[in-house]
This record gives structure tokens, C-alpha cells and sequence, in this order.
């Protein structure tokens, strides 16, 4: 965006201020060129207190674009958040998609945690216990996914540690349960079948052996069944 043509010693007078059609609550600052020499949000606009006749300097102009790309990552942030939670890795690949600056992001995320609108030691509890229960998902996995959110290593191997063992191993058998009745095949078959399953869903194998013990099998489809315990190392 071009400067416009100096009109006094110490830098420009605002000839118009008008409000951007293409954007809610931002107004275009203009001086003598066609262009105009600001974009900002009302609110920076009433903070800098820019108005017809006040005059700016390119120094002052740095600054309220400055003020303005932090205040812009915030509010997309703010919005990005909405009524469900994110982590601070979530947020600012948000925000980089949307093309801000890195101190901008940077501002905006640092501001969230100093306000408690991104945890993500609380983002990892969170997710952790619902994910056990709506998700019928096991700790190793729970793990996986608050890694991949970015909740750090740590906070996310602390959130796992602390759920509940008893509602973990419910998950465990109503999932077995309901995995088991589309299974096909002799009942050493499905219960090899069902092991696996459980495993790659993240439950320990502890939990995974009580969960299948759990199961009561159709054993008709066999023929001549032999000791089928499915042995799993801890």
C-alpha cells in the first residue's frame, strides 16, 4: 500500500475515514492518495482516536498497523475458539493459514494462555476422559491423538495417567461386546480377531484380556475347539 503524498512537514492529514464494505467493523483511513493509508478495526481506530483531520505520521502508521495485526490474530483466534476447546498448536496453524504474521500468532497465543482460553495441560484431561467414554478409545491411543493436537508429551502422558481405570475398562467391554457380535468364524478366530481389534484402539493389554474374558461367545460355528486363551504380553 502506497504512502500518501506528504502534506505537511511532520506527516498526513486524514482526509476521510470510511467503513469497508468487505469486512464487519473495519474502516479505511485515507489521506490524499486514492488509496487508502490504513485498514484497522474500530477498536484500534477508537484507540488511536483516528479521525478526519488528525494528522499521522509514518512512524504512528508502523505502529497502528502493528497494533492492528496483533489485534486481528487475536479476534480470529477468539472466533476460532468458539464454544469448543483448542490447543495452542490447533489455534496458531489457524492462524497461519489464514496468513498472519508469526508476532502476530505469537501475540495472540501468548494472550489466550495469559487469559486461560487455551490450557492444553486442561484441554488433555478433557479430552482424555471423554474420549474413554463417547469414544470408547484406550489410554496408548488417547496418547497418540493429544500428541498429534500438539498438547505437549508430557501433559498429554499426565492426562492418560490419570484416568480412571474402572471407566477405561467399561469402554473395554461394552466395545468387546458390541465388536463381537459381527465377528465370524470359529471362537478362537474371533477372539484373535478381538484381541487385535482392542489393541490397536489403544487399551493395555491388561484391560484387554479382562475385556475379552468378558465376552460371552456362540461357540456353534466350532468344530473341534481347542485351548483358545489368547495369552498377551504386558
Amino acid at each position: 500500500m502506497e504512502y500518501a503524498k506528504e502534506n505537511t512537514e511532520d506527516g498526513w492529514v486524514i482526509q476521510s475515514v470510511r467503513r469497508d464494505k468487505e469486512e464487519k467493523r473495519r474502516y479505511l483511513i485515507f489521506t490524499e492518495a486514492e488509496e487508502p493509508v490504513l485498514s484497522v478495526h474500530e477498536d484500534i481506530m477508537v484507540r488511536f482516536r483516528l479521525m478526519k483531520g488528525q494528522l499521522i505520521t509514518k512512524s504512528l502508521i508502523e505502529e497502528i498497523r502493528f497494533e492492528d495485526g496483533r489485534y486481528r490474530a487475536y479476534a480470529m483466534a477468539i472466533f476460532y475458539l468458539g464454544t469448543k476447546p483448542r490447543t495452542r498448536k490447533q489455534i496458531g496453524d489457524y492462524l497461519h493459514r489464514k496468513e498472519l504474521d508469526e508476532q502476530s500468532i505469537e501475540y495472540a497465543l501468548d494472550r489466550l494462555e495469559s487469559e486461560h482460553l487455551v490450557d492444553d495441560e486442561q484441554y488433555a484431561r478433557q479430552f482424555a476422559t471423554s474420549r474413554v467414554r463417547s469414544g470408547m478409545k484406550g489410554r496408548l491411543l488417547i496418547k497418540q491423538e493429544l500428541q498429534q493436537r500438539g498438547v505437549p508429551k508430557e501433559a498429554a502422558a499426565d492426562a492418560v495417567s490419570e484416568l480412571d481405570r474402572e471407566s477405561e475398562l467399561a469402554a473395554a467391554i461394552a466395545l468387546a461386546a458390541k465388536k463381537s457380535r459381527s465377528l465370524k468364524g470359529e471362537t478362537v478366530k474371533r477372539r484373535q480377531k478381538l484381541t487385535g481389534f482392542l489393541l490397536r484402539r489403544g487399551f493395555p493389554s491388561d484391560i484387554v484380556r479382562e475385556a475379552i474374558k468378558s465376552v460371552e461367545w456362540d461357540t456353534s460355528e466350532d468344530d473341534n475347539e481347542e485351548d483358545d486363551c489368547v495369552l498377551l504380553d504386558n
